[in-house]
């Protein structure tokens, strides 16, 4: 009880107001792995930022320093200038970037196994065609008869002979166009 008088209002509290010891070293280890994403992030994407020069010069060091001490140093640095950057817009750009990557190249991939199960399988065909209403189906069957063609001519060459894939690419772009088309008509509607 004459403790409580002797003690002025607000002592003791005021270490409760400000972050620990091992909250701002989590802030700032979060900083620096923001900071490696950067360096690792293409000069061209960076641009696009709107980085402080400072900090924009330093990641682009970083890229050119090839010694693993310098760049570990040189991380470190845009770690620290990362303090003062807008970090919560630049994750979120980096996020992005890097979902729409994935997505795209998962859609890259859906095409191609599409692409080759209509070369392997003419029943496949029918159900891609009832996928993709608005598409040219003599021009389809064009495009794998000849894609086909020029698998078999590819099986008969010679290890040091270069492979046709012109009317294979063909055949892609066919599929990713009726994919692009079905998929703004299901905007539309």
């Amino acid at each position: 009880m004459i403790e409580e008088q002797f003690q002025e209002p607000g002592d003791g509290d005021d270490h409760y107001d400000r972050p620990s010891k091992s909250q701002i070293k989590r802030e700032m280890l979060a900083l620096q792995d923001l900071g490696k994403r950067l360096v690792q992030t293409p000069a061209e994407r960076l641009k696009r930022l709107n980085l402080d020069e400072k900090l924009m010069e330093a990641i682009l060091l970083a890229q050119r320093t090839t010694s693993r001490e310098g760049r570990r140093r040189q991380i470190h640095y845009v770690g620290k200038l990362m303090r003062d950057a807008p970090a919560k817009g630049i994750e979120a750009q980096l996020d992005a970037w890097e979902k729409g990557s994935a997505e795209n190249t998962a859609l890259m991939h859906r095409l191609e196994r599409d692409r080759d199960r209509l070369i392997a399988s003419d029943e496949y065909l029918t159900e891609w065609l009832a996928m993709h209403p608005g598409v040219d189906i003599q021009a389809i069957r064009a495009l794998i008869r000849a894609a086909r063609q020029e698998a078999r001519h590819n099986e008969q060459l010679n290890e040091n002979q270069a492979p046709q894939r012109k009317h294979y690419r063909a055949l892609f772009q066919a599929v990713k166009a009726a994919y692009e088309s079905s998929a703004t008509d299901n905007l539309s509607e």
